[in-house]
């Protein structure tokens, strides 16, 4: 249950607030998380994990020497937001590059992907982990869409200890990448949490029953059935770990040695997971497995979930060593670090865009023709507004042509104050990224935001701008788009009108006037077959067949602005 609530809109940033407030030794409050209280060493890569709040002690729980240098929270049961993922790598950074570490669920790899690129904008190096140890949520021939859970603690307890010992970021990234391949995770649930100032639990299980492999926010598993004894819960656990342990095992070189975590998700208490563990530990021992340092403790919660899991990684010499060395935060400790110097830099400035550095002349005028372009999109998509709301109303929750307009105004006024410091094409267009997305909220949001942000990193701050250069900034938003959103063609997206928009675009050398028309009214035409596809992706998947007969809101748009478009390629032919 969670009984211990002002407002519930505030529950996650007066929980962060006091995180702070009680571990002002090792953690500092940053606008979107929290970082360590001391710097991090010039050039060492810094590790930024995240996701939503309600899973203490992940993530904030993890920040320290040996582990993290930074977690960005979101609200609850939801990812950050890009603005406050930068907020918290730009804090965290030191000149080493950061990986940002995170469970393999949809907001989060799109809210941290689109950080990514905002980050690579700004001269950063950024590589990605998304966590994918949970068996019970894909195939095992098909990782990839599996989700992160308790595993997150060994992949990125690794991960942060080799940034700790100095390694670069390609280096640092494989091991947290080879930790996660041979990291399985199984979960059971009795009951589910409350979330704050809600009247009753998120999910239910019969009483006498378990939830066998449901997820941390109450995801659906593989069944249900009577809940057993303690050992039998044991065998589950770990035959169903251990049912994919050939493959885990490989991924380390066919090791027999494996870090173990019994975690318990908020209501099932210690004396609980140690009966259990009694079971698990003899069940190893006859598999031929040696345990390496096991952890029994809460380390990925669901507020008061009662469930469990277990979770092996199994681990060759270097993860063995990684796993095994210090770590000083409030939520994991392992040895002792000496003491390090408080931070003393202004924490204030990472929430801040970093100051512009001018573009040469040429990128300069582009910028300002850029600044432009989206005066032109802002005016299509406000003059649009209600059409593309009354379309996404059949399929979503009718806020695209609203949020389209918001995102829209606010990315004009971040070009139009970029173009006054005399910025480049991509530093317009990466500060109208990062607008468009704080402002309109939501999956497009993101996606015009990342779209932006590649578009300006395709075109750069100097250098003359080719009759090529147009197809290249497009297919690089398209890229972007299809990257963090996972749609492709077929989805019923504002990808089934992208990419033959560019397609088109790219066929011809040079993206004159005419060209560029004839690939808008190919985008034109797309968009509207959408109306024969049903939802495939996203809220609008649920209504299934019911969006038959209308096209896709996001597909309709990107035609509209597109179109709208062609008179400033037509500007830059004469």
């Amino acid at each position: 249950m969670t009984l211990l609530v002002n407002d519930p809109a505030d529950f996650a940033d007066q929980a962060l607030a006091g995180f702070g407030a009680a571990h002002a030794d090792t953690v500092r409050v940053v606008h979107g998380g929290v970082v360590r209280s001391s710097l991090t060493p010039p050039g060492q890569v810094a590790t930024v994990l995240g996701g939503g709040t309600g899973h203490y002690p992940a993530f904030a729980g993890w920040v320290g020497p040996g582990f993290a240098h930074g977690a960005a929270c979101g609200n609850i049961f939801s990812s950050p937001s890009a603005s406050q993922i930068c907020s918290v790598a730009r804090a965290a950074d030191n000149g080493g590059g950061v990986v940002l570490g995170f469970g393999n669920y949809a907001g989060d790899v799109l809210h941290f992907g689109q950080a990514a690129e905002q980050l690579r904008a700004e001269g950063r190096q950024v590589r990605i982990l998304a966590i994918t140890d949970d068996v019970a949520s894909a195939p095992a021939d098909d990782p990839g869409l599996r989700r992160g859970i308790a595993g997150d603690l060994p992949v990125l307890k690794i991960l942060g200890a080799a940034a700790e010992t100095g390694a670069d970021i390609d280096a640092v990234h494989g091991a947290g990448a080879r930790a996660n391949a041979a990291t399985r995770s199984l979960g059971l649930a009795f009951e589910g949490c409350r979330l704050p100032g809600a009247d009753g639990p998120l999910f239910h299980v019969e009483t006498g029953h378990m939830g066998v492999g449901l997820g941390i926010h109450g995801e659906p598993g593989l069944e249900h059935r009577p809940l057993p004894t303690a050992d039998e819960v044991a065998d589950l656990l770990v035959d169903g770990v251990l049912a994919e342990r050939e493959a885990a095992s490989a991924a380390v070189g066919g090791s027999d040695r494996v870090a173990l975590l019994l975690n318990g998700l908020g209501a099932t208490k210690y004396e609980e997971l140690y009966v259990v563990h009694r079971r698990v530990a003899a069940r190893l021992a006859d598999e031929g497995l040696t345990v390496v340092a096991p952890v029994v403790d809460e380390q990925v919660t669901s507020l008061g979930m009662a469930g469990l899991s277990l979770t092996l990684t199994f681990l060759d010499v270097e993860l063995e060593r990684l796993w095994t060395a210090p770590a000083v935060t409030p939520a994991f400790r392992r040895g002792h670090l000496p003491p390090r110097p408080d931070r003393t830099d202004d924490l204030d400035a990472a929430r801040r865009t970093p100051e512009v550095a001018p573009g040469d002349a040429s990128s300069q005028a582009l910028g300002v023709r850029i600044a432009r372009a989206l005066g032109t999109i802002r005016d299509t998509v406000a003059h649009h507004e209600r059409r593309l709301g009354e379309i996404d109303a059949v399929a979503g929750d009718g806020d695209h042509g609203i949020g389209m307009r918001r995102g829209a105004e606010a990315a004009v006024t971040a070009a139009e104050a970029a173009v006054g410091q005399r910025a480049g094409a991509r530093t317009v267009l990466a500060r109208a990224g990062a607008a468009w997305s704080e402002s309109a909220g939501g999956t497009s949001g993101a996606l015009w935001g990342a779209a932006l942000t590649a578009c300006g990193s395709a075109l750069g701050d100097t250098g003359a701008v080719g009759p090529e250069h147009p197809a290249t900034a497009a297919r690089a938003a398209l890229d972007a788009v299809v990257r963090l959103g996972g749609a492709a063609p077929g989805d019923k997206t504002l990808v089934d009108a992208a990419a033959p928009f560019v397609d088109r675009l790219s066929a011809v050398p040079g993206a004159s006037a005419t060209v560029w028309a004839e690939a808008a009214e190919t985008a034109r035409r797309a968009a509207d077959a959408t109306a024969d596809i049903p939802a495939r992706l996203g809220r609008a998947r649920a209504h299934g067949d019911n969006s038959l007969g209308t096209p896709d809101a996001g597909a309709v748009s990107f035609s509209l602005i597109v179109t709208a478009l062609t008179s400033h390629i037509s500007q830059e032919d004469h």
